[in-house]
């Protein structure tokens, strides 16, 4: 089986897995303990909040443990609200969990804003500097695409909203987090977030990167774990996995060989005139279309010969359309003709070869079936 769909999730390393062992049924005491083994649970927990900042290349800040990036997202945007009335602005491209919250803003009866995408992916600048003003409360436009691999350039949108008002950065970054060189300081971001198994760490665990904590307030409530910020037991076996898992990459080296691997795939591809494909500068995803034939259509039909795309974000895979490519302007016939395809540094040439020849085979066969 060939997995081309890590921007869904990723296979977790053995070595984070036996971390996660470890702290399942060796070390499992509670972290809030006062004995002795839990103290030491402690450490190892604020260890890993040294290892998130370090390769976040933060000086200041804090973590802050939650249970994934839905979690993570939602505790930088609702957290962050407060009494009066507020304008919040949004990026088209945000993923579910972001987009979905601004939606309730909305229902709640916040003032929303919602910013279009320029033709390659990322966000409309001009449009942001338009719209930001004194009464804005929060900006939020994601790192990387999760659907076309688009990179946004923070630094820019920072400067942007700061210049013109005191409101709030938050960024996901779940689709950058240790696949591209970064760092948040210079960024400007004031929250990022980060899900461990987009990086071959465990399900269930992520954490929310915080410029200023006192700037935040909780949406969970009860024991005041995490500096009162995220109540509930830490997930003490998910958290030293992701640790483990960032700490065995190495993102520039990684970054290059992803790179390779994409170039190799979209030359094959690029034989076919009737592919199209969706420029991006993230090495790790790739959205393409066959003209005339159906992106679902397809995929089901790799998944029959061992290879497994998808047709955008596996949060989102139920609902009709493609809000994001829709918003870049492409045609509608070539966003129902969508995959998308995602890497990680562990395939190997052969592989994407391999898969590369049956996507063209099978986009051939089922083209020639409806002439």
């Amino acid at each position: 089986m060939i997995f081309l769909d890590n921007a869904s999730t990723t296979k977790m390393f053995e070595s984070a897995a036996g971390q996660y062992k470890k702290y399942a049924c060796q070390l499992f005491y509670n972290p809030s303990a006062f004995y002795r083994p839990a103290r030491e649970v402690k450490n190892a927990l604020d260890e890993a909040r040294k290892c998130l900042l370090e390769r976040l290349g933060a000086k200041q800040g804090q973590i802050v443990f939650t249970s994934g990036a839905t979690e993570s997202n939602n505790l930088a945007i609702m957290g962050s609200r407060r009494n009066g009335k507020w304008e919040y602005v949004f990026s088209m491209g945000e993923h579910p969990s972001v987009f979905n919250v601004a939606k309730e803003l909305e229902r709640q009866g916040c003032v929303v804003h919602y910013l279009p995408l320029q033709n390659n992916g990322e966000v409309d600048y001009d449009a942001l500097e338009k719209v930001v003003n004194e009464k804005t409360r929060l900006v939020c436009v994601m790192h990387v695409s999760n659907e076309t691999g688009a990179l946004n350039d923070i630094k820019k949108v920072s400067k942007i909203v700061k210049s013109k008002s005191k409101a709030l950065l938050h960024v996901d970054g779940v689709q950058a987090f240790n696949k591209i060189v970064f760092s948040i300081d210079e960024l400007g971001a004031d929250s990022y977030t980060i899900s461990a198994h987009k990086f071959h760490g465990p399900k269930g665990v992520g954490a929310l990167y915080v410029r200023n904590p006192n700037l935040l307030k909780s949406i969970v409530f009860g024991g005041g774990q995490e500096n009162d910020l995220r109540s509930g037991t830490e997930n003490v076996p998910g958290i030293m996995a992701m640790k483990d898992a960032c700490e065995k990459i190495n993102v520039s080296e990684n970054f290059e060989k992803v790179q390779k691997l994409k170039n190799i795939l979209c030359n094959i591809l690029q034989k076919d005139e009737n592919v199209k494909i969706v420029e991006s500068l993230s090495p790790y995803i790739l959205s393409m279309s066959y003209r005339g034939v159906n992106g679902e259509t397809l995929a089901r039909a790799l998944q029959d010969e061992d290879v497994l795309v998808s047709t955008g974000s596996a949060c989102s895979t139920k609902k009709a359309g493609n809000r994001i490519l829709e918003s870049m302007g492409i045609r509608k016939e070539d966003v129902v003709s969508s995959i998308r395809i995602s890497f990680n540094a562990y395939i190997t040439e052969a592989e994407v070869e391999e898969a590369g020849r049956k996507i063209l085979s099978c986009a051939q066969k089922i083209h020639l079936l409806k002439i």
